[in-house]
This record gives structure tokens, C-alpha cells and sequence, in this order.
């Protein structure tokens, strides 16, 4: 027999007896932890070998059976840990079959009856996993109090949300995931907040994920696990002293009949919101003593915010499946804009007053599609997806100006017609091959097409004149971009007490930038990380790690399209920005429960926003520009807290910030420490009333060319349920001194520029929410799409 044959004769006996191995051990524990009036709970189940009681894996389960799947071992120990009853351990063995549900079990108090446990637990706000991962708790916490996942995003730790996006403290701009996912802004405003499961915080991201973004936010949607139906009514009503009311509604369903599942979501928005910007502009009198003091209300109103998703998933069976989303938004916005600028100098005494009656129809819709499989029980899985979007907004907007110019009054009326359009495709597939339990090797690539096109019409009526287009102020704008990557990703182990990762990502970018100024350029760039994690007892585990990152202009900060904000101020885009390049070091230290973390940031190119001086003396134009360098370090720690009736979450924080800029125009100032303080707290009253506070602290902030004032925020939540845990209602103030507020100063220039800007986020709100659906237990084990693909590579 030649040795071609014999090397295959031994491959497949090889291959039969690691079949024969891995279809004799248990693969899969699941469970329903239940109370005596058969309500699902929430608690933590870990197994644990039974030689050593070495922990083998953990999850946590909120108001859902648990899952502790890859665990390929003949039996193990499982644990239940909740803060309000004594541990309970029990011993599960091999039997016919590698899946094993253990149906219902309940605990009560400290006896255990393992046909029926009752077990009763609080759902910390957040925990730090062992990869440097903060992983926050929506469910059943002050979170689920938001209408918006913007809004949940405000009040996660070390998450700061601005009007320029959303950043991780200490790192910067994120980009967000949803259930493992990469999705644009328009998208996250699609989703529900009531559909929010919990988020991870992903601060140091590996070759997995896209490198856009210097940190990384994935969004996981509740999933339901049993068969039948279950829904969700939730209605919010908010009213403010700031502003006029409004009110949000949400409708949830889910079903599962054997092998398909349905979900859908509607959300309703209407009512009001309200913002004020305080601004001022100052050069000195030796060039020509300018003031500007310029005030701008934005009452906006909520015509008709909609938001809708319908998606389906087919198991093939229980390792394959298939799944489509349709989902998208239509949001109809009215209101108003009003501004009033009071302009002096040596040689102009002025007051211009102007109102824009705002008419925005905005439209966005994309449909996604995926396959994935698990190939074996140690975790080697296939996925492959597709996604379109379109992204539509009609603006159509009437101005009217009253100025007073030296005694001289004027009037003039503008129509500002604008129509933007963004298509967006992406195709991914992603390959894990896992060789044991703690090694594997992730590998794909992923191609994605974008479409950006703007054309924004002026037209100008003076004194009452017949309106006429105005060229100056039109614009046209096409962006074109291709991105193309690729990346491979290893993770094993050195010993049983340290494991490594190390991964590299490739992308070729592509773009083409047609407005007053057409520029087309491609470029490559490679993206390295790694990490190194390493147990040195049970109460203690080290972790460092490196990644690499880019942040690409937004598209809007491109379009040099002009949007009117007053009669001398203009918010337009810049053709000439380049990308931010960062590398990112980051070490941390988990100390029994406490996290310390430590890192350092380089970032060449940063991109910022700024008032520039216009095209006449009095004007200023808001513009994104490049500066040259920021070196950033910062370090934190968390620290919870909890008993019988109290449980406390909290992190302190600490940066430094140091940017410089070869442009002379800007002012460099002393760069200062910036402290983050941020604490949730959840009150259990006796088991009839639930109170939750919650509140962050951010410091003034100096980085060498800004000062940003400090802010914070106190929001306090009170929590009943009723008819059987079917109504929930609560009650929550938010931002109760409403101290978050936008305010500092910067110099361009010889100008010194003052601002301050009030949002409507001190309110009051009842939510309430109502359960129905009737579930029962099926044999059928599937694994949601969502979940699987929140732990895929990317």
C-alpha cells in the first residue's frame, strides 16, 4: 500500500476518534431558572470541572434560560450564584446525548429542589470581563428608562455622548456595532430602545473588527429563546420646563414556531425638543475692537419620528441557519430655528435677527441577510452576510432675515432646497477555525461600496424682490468611496494561566470627491494588535494589549455644502481633510472585584472642529479641520459595591490630553488632568419598591488648544410592577440640576470664541410597560443570530 494511502487510512481513524471523543462528552447545559410562579429570573451559572472545581465557563442569564455551551467535558459541576441566597452546585453527568436541558429549576431561599429552584438576583449595571471588555446591563436597569440608544449610550460608564458623536473616555470616537455587526448612525437611530439587551464597551478592539474608530460599542438586541409568542408595550411621556412634552411609544413582539422565528418593532415619537447656543466672537482693539454676541434657539418639533424593524431567522438545523432584517426609520421634522446676532467693530453697529422655518423629511431604509454555521463543538463556524441601505433626506427650508446694519434696516428671504441621498452595500464572510477549547485561528474579508450625493439649491428674495438662485450659496456634492479588507487573527494559550492573541488587518481604500474641487486618491494601510492576558491567581489577572486604528472624515464633513445658520455664521465641510491615524497601548489589572486600567495614545492627524473667519470680516464659518498631534494618557479604576438591599457600581477616571498644531492661527494654552467620576446605584425596598440612582461626573477639560467647562448629571428612577410583574411602571428625573451642558473657549486667530450650549436633558418621565405572549419549552436547541454573531469575528 503506498504512503499516500496510509496517510489517508490514518487521517480518517484520527478523525473518527475525535468524533467518537467529542460525541461522548457534554457540549451543551441549558436551563430555565425559574420561581415558583414559573417567572423566568436572572442570576449567573457557571460550570466548574469536578476534579479541582477549576472554572471552565460562565455566563449570566436576565430574565431568560441560561446556555453554557463548548464545555466538552464527560461531567461537570454547575453553579448558581445570585447576591440574595446562598450559592447552589449540582452535579451534571454524561448521558445519551452531548446537549443536555435541565428544564425548570428553582430555588428557594437556601434550599434547593432541582425540579423546581427559586432563585432571586439583581442584574449588576456592569461588569469588567477578563478580555478588558466593559460589558453594561440594559434589562431591568435605569437604562431601560431611555427612549433612544443614544440616549442609553449617555448614561453607560466612560461612555461620553456630544454633539460631534459618541467616544469612549480615555480613547476617543467609537463606531458602533449591532449583535456583532458594524451599522452607520442612521441605522443605530432605527432601533428601539426597548429591544436593548446590553452593551459592550470594547475599548482596545482586535483585527476582528473594522478599523475605523479608536474604540468599539456593539449593541445586543434581546433574543427569544422558546417557542410561542412574547411581547412588549412600552409608552414613554416626558415633559421639561426647557421644552414643550413629547411622547414616545414602542411596540415589541417576538415568535418561534419549531424551526422560524419572527420579530418585529414600531416606534412612535412625537412631540417636542429644544436647544439653545450661546456664542461669542472677540478680537482686540488694536485690529477693530469686534464683538459678536449671538444667541440661536432650535425648537424642534417631532411631526411624525418612526422607526420600524421585521426580521426573520430559519434553522436548518441546530448548528445552521439563515436569517433576514428589513429595518429603517421615517422621520418628519418641523419647527423652528431662531438666531440673533449682535455685531459691533470700529467701523459696524448691527443687529440681525433671522428664522428658519425647518421642513426635513428624512427616510432610511436597509435590508441585511446572513448564513451561519457551526461546524463542530469546539467552536469552528462560517458566517457570511450582505447588507443595503439607502439613506434619503429632502430639506426644504424657509429663512427670513430682519437685519439692522448702521440704522439701516433690510429684509431678505431664503428657500434652502437640499436633497442628500447615501447608498451603502457591504458583503463580509468570516471564518473561525478553532483547534480546542483554547485556541483558534479567525480569518475573512469584507467589501463595502458607498454612494454619497448632495445638491443644495438657494434661492434669494431681497427686500421682496422675486426669489433667484443663488450660485454662491448652491452647491453640488458626489463622494464615492470603496473600502476593501482583509484580516487573520490567532489566540491560544502559553500555559494554563496565560493566553495571547495577535492579529493583523488590511484595508485598501478608494475614493472619488466631486464638488468646488474634485480629488480622487486610494491608499493601504495595515492595522496590527495583540494582547497578552495572564491569571496569576484566582483573585488576580493581568492584561496588555495594542491595536491600531483609523478614523476617516464622516461624509458630511467633506460636503462644503453651506448650512445656514444665521446671516454671518455657516456650517460647511472640508474636501481637504485626511484620515486620523491612532496607536493605542492599554494594561489593566483585575483584583478580586476591583478593575484598574492603564494606557497611552498617539494619534497624527486629529480631527477637530472650529470656527474660522468667513468670507467678510464679520462672518465665521464651523468647520472640521486636521491638526497635527495628540498624545493622550489616562487611567481608571471600578470599584462595585453591594449587599442585601443596595448594590453600587462605580469608576473613577483620569487623562491627559496634550494636542499640538503646525497651524499658526491656533492659540496653544496649558494642557490640564481631566477626572470622570461615574456611580449607579440600585435600591431593593423591601421587594416592592426598586430605586436607582445614577450619576457621572466629567472635569474641565484643557487639551492645549480647548477648555471645555465641566458637566454632569444626576437621574434618579423609582420601579413598581403590578398585575403579576406584567405592568411595570416608573418614574424618572433626569439630569436634575441640569449641569449637562456644552460650554468653553477656544482662540482662532486674534479672535477669542466663547460658547455654551443648553440641551433638553433635564426632564421628567413615566414609562410604562405591559407583557403579554405565552411561552412554552421546546426540545429544539437553536442559537440566536444575535448572540452568535455578537461573538463572531468581524
Amino acid at each position: 500500500m503506498k504512503q499516500k494511502d496510509l496517510l489517508k487510512i490514518l487521517i480518517i481513524k484520527l478523525l473518527l476518534i475525535s468524533t467518537l471523543v467529542s460525541a461522548q462528552t457534554i457540549n451543551t447545559i441549558t436551563g430555565k431558572v425559574v420561581n415558583s410562579k414559573n417567572e423566568l429570573l436572572m442570576g449567573n451559572a457557571v460550570a466548574l470541572a469536578v476534579k479541582d472545581s477549576s472554572f471552565i465557563k460562565g455566563v449570566s442569564f436576565f430574565d431568560e434560560p441560561f446556555v453554557l455551551s463548548d464545555l466538552n467535558h464527560d461531567e461537570v459541576l454547575i453553579k448558581l450564584t445570585s447576591l440574595k441566597f446562598k450559592d447552589t452546585i449540582f452535579h451534571v453527568k454524561y448521558g445519551a446525548n452531548s446537549k443536555i436541558d435541565l428544564g425548570k429549576i428553582m430555588i428557594r431561599s437556601a434550599t434547593v429542589d432541582l425540579d423546581e429552584v427559586r432563585v432571586v438576583s439583581k442584574a449588576p449595571l456592569f461588569r469588567n470581563k477578563s478580555n478588558g471588555t466593559v460589558e453594561v446591563n440594559v434589562a431591568n436597569t435605569i437604562l431601560a428608562t431611555s427612549t433612544s440608544v443614544n440616549e442609553i449610550l449617555s448614561r453607560s460608564p466612560n461612555v461620553i455622548v456630544a454633539e460631534n458623536g459618541v467616544s469612549v473616555f480615555g480613547k476617543g470616537e467609537a463606531i458602533i456595532y449591532l449583535n456583532g455587526v458594524q451599522i452607520t448612525g442612521e441605522r443605530l437611530a432605527a432601533i428601539s430602545a426597548a429591544q436593548i439587551k446590553k452593551i459592550e464597551i470594547i475599548s482596545n478592539p482586535s483585527s476582528k473588527y473594522d478599523a475605523e474608530g479608536k474604540a468599539v460599542i456593539n449593541v445586543i438586541t434581546v433574543a427569544n429563546f422558546e417557542e410561542g409568542y412574547k411581547g412588549s408595550v412600552n409608552q414613554y411621556y416626558t415633559v421639561s420646563d426647557f421644552s414643550s412634552p413629547s411622547s414616545n411609544t414602542n411596540l415589541n413582539l417576538n415568535y418561534k414556531k419549531n424551526k422560524l422565528s419572527l420579530v418585529g418593532a414600531y416606534g412612535l415619537l412625537l412631540g417636542e425638543t429644544r436647544e439653545v447656543l450661546h456664542t461669542s466672537r472677540e478680537r482686540p482693539k488694536e485690529i477693530d475692537n469686534f464683538k459678536s454676541k449671538l444667541e440661536t434657539d432650535w425648537e424642534r418639533e417631532y411631526k411624525n419620528f418612526s422607526n420600524y424593524t421585521l426580521g426573520g431567522q430559519y434553522d436548518f438545523n441546530e448548528k445552521q441557519y439563515v436569517s433576514v432584517e428589513y429595518s429603517g426609520y421615517s422621520n418628519n421634522l418641523g419647527g423652528t430655528t431662531k438666531s440673533q446676532n449682535g455685531i459691533t467693530s470700529n467701523t459696524t453697529d448691527g443687529n440681525f435677527k433671522s428664522k428658519i422655518d425647518n421642513d426635513v423629511m428624512t427616510v432610511n431604509n436597509s435590508i441585511s441577510a446572513n448564513y451561519n454555521a457551526k461546524i463542530d463543538s469546539l467552536g469552528t463556524s462560517f458566517f457570511a452576510g450582505m447588507q443595503y441601505s439607502l439613506f434619503d433626506s429632502e430639506t426644504d427650508d424657509f429663512i427670513n432675515e430682519n437685519n439692522i446694519l448702521n440704522g439701516q434696516q433690510s429684509y431678505r428671504s431664503l428657500n434652502n432646497k437640499i436633497n442628500h441621498k447615501i447608498n451603502v452595500f457591504s458583503t463580509q464572510v468570516d471564518y473561525t477555525k478553532a483547534f480546542n477549547t483554547k485556541s483558534k485561528l479567525d480569518f475573512g474579508a469584507k467589501f463595502s461600496n458607498v454612494g454619497n450625493k448632495s445638491v443644495s439649491d438657494f434661492y434669494v428674495s431681497e427686500n421682496g424682490d422675486p426669489f433667484a438662485p443663488d450660485d454662491e450659496l448652491s452647491n453640488d456634492f458626489k463622494y464615492e468611496e470603496i473600502i476593501t479588507a482583509a484580516y487573520v487573527n490567532f489566540s491560544g494559550e502559553i500555559n494554563e494561566k496565560t493566553n495571547y492573541g495577535a492579529g493583523l488587518r488590511s484595508e485598501y481604500t478608494k475614493y472619488d470627491l466631486n464638488t468646488i474641487i474634485q480629488k480622487e486618491e486610494d491608499y493601504v494601510y495595515l492595522f496590527p494588535s495583540a494582547y497578552l492576558n495572564m491569571k496569576v491567581s484566582d483573585k488576580v489577572q493581568l492584561r496588555a494589549s495594542y491595536s491600531s486604528r483609523i478614523t476617516r472624515p464622516r461624509y458630511q464633513a467633506l460636503n462644503p455644502s453651506i448650512i445656514y445658520q444665521d446671516a454671518f455664521t455657516t456650517i460647511e465641510g472640508n474636501p481637504y481633510l485626511k484620515p486620523e491615524r491612532t496607536h493605542s497601548f492599554e494594561m489593566s489589572a483585575s483584583v478580586s472585584k476591583y478593575n484598574f486600567k492603564a494606557g497611552y495614545n498617539y494619534t497624527v492627524n486629529p480631527i477637530s472642529a472650529v470656527a474660522l473667519e468667513g468670507r467678510n470680516p464679520n462672518s465665521y464659518v464651523l468647520q472640521t479641520v486636521n491638526l497635527s498631534t495628540l498624545n493622550s494618557y489616562f487611567a481608571s479604576v471600578s470599584i462595585p459595591y453591594s449587599n442585601d438591599w443596595w448594590t453600587s457600581m462605580n469608576t473613577v477616571n483620569v487623562s491627559y490630553d496634550k494636542l499640538a498644531s503646525d497651524n499658526v492661527v491656533f492659540s496653544l494654552k496649558e494642557s490640564k488632568p481631566l477626572y470622570y467620576f461615574y456611580s449607579s446605584n440600585q435600591f431593593d425596598i423591601k421587594k416592592v419598591l426598586k430605586i436607582q440612582l445614577l450619576g457621572w461626573y466629567l472635569g474641565d477639560k484643557n487639551d492645549g488648544l480647548y477648555y471645555r467647562k465641566n458637566r454632569s448629571v444626576i437621574t434618579l428612577g423609582v420601579e413598581k410592577n403590578f398585575l403579576n410583574q406584567a405592568l411595570k411602571v416608573k418614574l424618572m428625573a433626569n439630569d436634575i440640576f441640569h449641569k449637562d451642558k456644552s460650554a468653553g473657549n477656544y482662540e482662532v486667530g486674534k479672535t477669542v470664541v466663547e460658547f455654551d450650549r443648553t440641551f433638553n436633558t433635564d426632564y421628567y418621565r413615566l414609562i410604562l410597560t405591559y407583557n403579554f405572549g405565552k411561552l412554552k419549552k421546546v426540545n429544539y436547541d437553536n442559537t440566536s443570530s444575535g448572540e452568535a454573531e455578537s461573538d463572531r469575528a468581524r
